[in-house]
């Protein structure tokens, strides 16, 4: 972190400042554990735990400065404020202000961890690269990242969730992005957004702010983000499988070695001659995959990256998480992608996994957050599964019944997870490839562990 005065911090918040107001921070931290010399700790109210019960400690470690809602009855310099988590978005809001490097904010429902690291494994290879790490991507987690930036990083890209109107408001205040990504509209958070429509108006508050001079990259495969025609006059960039500005040909699969095709940049003089083409083996394994590579070969192109380094930036490309992680054991190929699901990303899931090879089995969990139509929208992926001829579906979770009931004669329905655990072993035979995916909450790492 760029080091920074209390008087700074104390103006962007509008927060009382208890203490020298020369005094400088070099790092923000939520977390006590990670407070020490030159540190600003923000103590936050969470549901079961209080942050200002670490003042103390914090204060002994060396910090320099809390921000917090009550006095401390410690001696140690303070920012007294309203709401810290407020202020923490003014601050990262004032922070983001002191860099002029551009700034990427990627949002969607489905594929925003893997579209930030096609992207930042593309500009990598010019650039250095700050990004967001973990799930660090909604109103706490996006100024978590802000306050990560370094003098030397020369451009950001920031995953951008949310759950709800105005979310994207407040976190495109603080990212002020230069170009704006949206990977696609789902059926995610409809409990409060309630429809796609829902979704894509809560997803396009994004463009309130960003630049002037900016740029907007959606993917036309989308039939709600090929209705945006243009956002106070900037036109968007679309990027598909169509007749798109980026747009790939000779997709061929290669199973558990990725995917291979063409990626051509159609350029908006219409001269054939000025096209770019990129041909490239993806490292991870679904045609969605190749969507993120477009979109990444769309922002690295706007960012001045030749073909070559956009060539080398995808086949660098690597899985974080439980996002298509390969493992394999003695007798299974497991496909671990259970960090989160969706009805779109769970037919992504079961259209990759019908592709490879042995008996396909997929253990599908509860999505949550579906709204009205939970219920039937597990019954469609259950029947979805059948249509691409998935061998057999364990289905887990009280809303994944209907998962069950879809796919009909050959799955298997339980409860728990653990009941899962218990009677799953007894169906798997050698040779089986095996897709786990559910919503987070489900922990279907435990599934995960068992079998490997």
């Amino acid at each position: 972190m760029k080091p920074i005065t209390l008087q700074e911090v104390a103006m962007a918040c509008c927060g009382t400042l208890h203490g020298n107001p020369d005094a400088v921070i070099t790092s923000i931290v939520t977390d006590s554990r990670k407070a020490g010399k030159g540190s600003l700790f923000a103590a936050i109210k969470g549901a079961r735990v209080d942050g200002h019960r670490f003042i103390p400690a914090v204060a002994e470690q060396g910090a320099v400065c809390v921000l917090c809602e009550e006095k401390p009855d410690t001696d140690i310099a303070y920012i007294k404020v309203e709401s810290t988590l407020v202020a923490l978005k003014g601050i990262a809001e004032y922070y983001r202000s002191l860099f002029t490097i551009p700034f990427i904010g990627i949002t969607g429902s489905v594929g925003k961890t893997s579209t930030k690291e096609f992207i930042s494994a593309v500009l990598a290879q010019k650039y250095n690269v700050h990004k967001t790490g973990g799930n660090f991507n909604n109103e706490l987690g996006v100024p978590i990242t802000l306050f990560g930036l370094e003098e030397e990083h020369e451009v950001a890209v920031i995953e951008m969730g949310i759950s709800g109107f105005g979310e994207m408001t407040r976190l495109s205040k603080m990212v002020r992005p230069d170009i704006c990504v949206i990977t696609n509209i789902g059926y995610c958070h409809l409990e409060n957004l309630g429809d796609r429509d829902g979704v894509l108006r809560a997803k396009t508050e994004m463009f309130q702010y960003l630049s002037a001079d900016g740029t907007i990259i959606l993917c036309h495969d989308d039939d709600k983000l090929r209705t945006v025609t243009d956002y106070h006059g900037i036109r968007p960039t679309f990027y598909g499988t169509g007749n798109d500005e980026y747009r790939a040909e000779n997709i061929t699969e290669k199973g558990l070695d990725g995917i291979g095709c063409t990626l051509i940049h159609r350029s908006r003089t219409d001269d054939p001659d000025d096209n770019a083409r990129i041909d490239v083996t993806i490292p991870t394994m679904g045609r969605h995959n190749v969507l993120n590579a477009l979109c990444a070969m769309a922002v690295g192109t706007q960012l001045g990256l030749t073909p070559e380094e956009i060539k080398r930036g995808l086949e660098s490309f690597e899985n974080v998480g439980s996002r298509n992680h390969i493992i394999k054991t003695d007798t299974l190929t497991i496909i671990d992608d259970c960090y989160n699901a969706n009805p779109t990303s769970t037919k992504a899931g079961l259209d990759t996994l019908s592709k490879l090879g042995g008996r396909r089995v997929a253990i599908l969990g509860d999505m949550k957050e579906l709204g009205a139509d939970e219920i039937a929208l597990h019954r469609e992926v259950g029947a979805y599964a059948k249509e691409v001829g998935i061998d057999m579906l364990v289905a887990v979770g009280p809303l994944s019944e209907a998962t069950a009931e879809g796919y009909g004669k050959g799955a298997y329905y339980y409860a728990t997870v653990e009941r899962c655990i218990d009677r799953l072993k007894r169906y798997l035979r050698p040779g089986d490839t095996i897709l786990v995916k559910a919503s987070h909450s489900m922990r279907f790492e435990r599934i995960v562990e068992a079998l490997s």
